[in-house]
C-alpha cells in the first residue's frame, strides 16, 4: 500500500501545476524599452530561466525599442498588444506610460520606474489595482535631496547646482514644480534646471549649466542618460564640474560619483513577477516593490582630477575605482 501511495505521490509531481505551467503550452511575453541594455537584459533572462522559462523553449519574448525616441512608443505598445501576449515587461516610465494607455487587461511588469504612484501608473504601492505593478526606483521623496548632500560632501562650497532632466520624462516633468521648490530651501542651495531629451541637447544643457556659473551638476537619471553616459563624463570633465550619476556605468566610463537602486537586482526580482503572474496571479495582488539594495560607487581617479578630498563619511560602503 505505501509503494502504490509513493508511487502515486510521485506522478503527481511530475504533473505539477508548476511543471505544467514551465513546459506546457509556450507562453507569450512582449518587452518595451527606449534601447537595448544587455547587462539587464541578460540578468532579467537568466533569472527567468532559474525559474523554468526558457526563451525559444516555452516561452517567446517579443522585444521592441523606442531607439531613445519617445514618440514611437505609443505605436510600439500598441502594437505589442495587438500580438496578445500573456504579459508584458517595460523598463523606465515612458514605456509604461505607453502601455498602460494602450491596454487595461494585458498584465504589464514595470522595472525601475520612478514614483509610479505620483505618475498614475498604480492606484497605490501595496494595492496597484488594474493591470499594472512592478518595482519601482525613486519612491523615497528625499532621494534627489539625498544626491544633492553627497555631492555637496564632495565640494562643501558649492552652493549652485545643475539639475539635469528630461522634459520626456514624465518623472522629470514634475522635478522644476515640485521637487526644487521643496528641496532647495532646505538644503541652503539654488538649483537650476538644465534640460536634454537628445544626445546633442546634451551639448547645450551643459553649456548653460557653465555659463551661470554652477559648482556642480546632478544627473537625475533617464534611459537617455544612460546610454549617453560617455558623451555626458566627457562634457562634465571639459566644463571641470563634478557630477553625481544615476548610474554606475557613468562613474565606470570616468565620472565622480553615483549613487542609485542596485538595477541588476531589480531585473532579477523582476522575472518573480513574471513568473508568478504567468503562474496565475494578478497584478493587482502584487504590491509595488521599493528598492531594497543600493549601489554608492566613486571613481577616485576623477575625484583627484577635479582637485577632491572623498569625506571617510562617503567611502564608507561605497565601491571605488580607482
Amino acid at each position: 500500500m505505501k509503494r502504490r501511495e509513493f508511487i502515486a505521490g510521485t506522478a503527481a509531481l511530475l504533473v505539477s501545476p508548476w511543471r505544467l505551467w514551465a513546459q506546457g503550452t509556450s507562453r507569450r511575453i512582449g518587452f518595451l524599452a527606449n534601447f537595448e541594455y544587455p547587462p539587464l537584459l541578460e540578468v532579467w533572462r537568466s533569472s527567468l530561466h532559474e525559474r523554468g522559462w526558457i526563451e525559444g523553449k516555452n516561452v517567446t519574448i517579443d522585444y521592441r525599442y523606442s531607439a531613445g525616441r519617445a514618440e514611437r512608443l505609443t505605436a510600439l505598445a500598441t502594437e505589442l498588444v495587438t500580438l496578445k501576449p500573456d504579459l508584458i515587461v517595460c523598463s523606465s516610465p515612458q514605456p509604461a506610460a505607453a502601455l498602460k494607455a494602450a491596454t487595461a487587461t494585458i498584465p504589464i511588469v514595470f522595472v525601475a520606474v520612478a514614483d509610479p504612484e505620483g505618475l498614475g501608473l498604480v492606484q497605490s504601492l501595496s494595492r496597484p489595482g488594474g493591470n499594472i505593478t512592478g518595482l519601482a526606483t525613486l519612491v523615497p521623496e528625499d532621494f534627489l535631496a539625498k544626491r544633492i548632500e553627497m555631492l555637496r560632501e564632495l565640494v562643501p562650497s558649492a552652493s549652485k547646482i545643475a539639475i539635469l532632466v528630461n522634459p520626456d520624462n514624465p518623472f522629470h516633468q514634475k522635478i522644476p514644480a515640485e521637487y526644487v521648490p521643496r528641496t532647495a530651501p532646505s538644503l541652503g542651495v539654488s538649483l537650476m534646471i538644465v534640460e536634454a531629451t537628445t544626445a546633442e541637447g546634451l551639448d547645450a544643457a551643459f553649456a548653460a549649466a557653465a555659463a551661470e556659473h554652477v559648482d556642480a551638476i546632478i544627473d537625475v537619471g533617464d534611459p537617455m542618460t544612460l546610454q549617453q553616459a560617455p558623451r555626458i563624463v566627457a562634457l562634465a570633465a571639459k566644463y571641470h564640474l563634478p557630477a553625481n550619476y544615476f548610474y554606475r556605468a557613468s562613474v565606470a566610463a570616468g565620472g565622480l560619483i553615483a549613487y542609485s537602486p542596485d538595477f541588476l537586482d531589480m531585473h532579477r526580482r523582476a522575472a518573480e513577477y513574471v513568473d508568478k503572474i504567468l503562474r496565475g496571479t494578478k497584478p493587482s495582488d502584487l504590491p509595488v516593490e521599493r528598492p531594497t539594495k543600493y549601489e554608492l560607487v566613486i571613481n577616485m581617479k576623477t575625484a583627484k582630477a577635479l582637485g577632491l578630498t572623498v569625506p571617510p563619511s562617503l567611502l564608507v560602503g561605497a565601491e571605488v575605482i580607482e
